[in-house]
């Protein structure tokens, strides 16, 4: 199974971005994501999550710009992110879990938001 973030890239501050993760190799649909993101000497951070159910959370900083949702019909997770700050700069990773385990995607989406 493998889980692939893609949709980062260059923006002004005030901009905004969709993330997506997709999951290949896999028969089970995804029932809980969480996204992530990780800044050079840093550990990863998580900064939303949401399950098959609508249940979502995400991290003080980033409530109310960030957003998480799932397609069942395309097994791809997605993180709309808006009014970009400098400090939301980092790669962004996805772990799903599906088949009753968590999968964890180690191929990250490089967001640069510039002042």
């Amino acid at each position: 199974v493998q889980l692939q973030a893609s949709g980062g890239g260059l923006v002004q501050a005030g901009g905004s971005l969709r993330l997506s993760c997709a999951a290949s190799g896999s028969t089970f649909s995804m029932d809980a994501v969480g996204w992530y993101r990780q800044t050079p000497g840093n550990q990863r951070e998580l900064v939303a999550g949401t399950d098959s159910i609508g249940n979502t959370d995400s991290a003080d900083s980033v409530k109310g710009r960030f957003t998480i949702n799932i397609d069942n019909a395309k097994n791809t997770a997605y993180l709309q992110i808006n009014s970009l700050k400098p400090e939301d700069t980092a790669v962004y990773y996805c772990n799903a879990r599906m088949g009753g385990r968590w999968w964890y995607g180690n191929q990250g989406t490089l967001v640069t938001v510039s002042s």
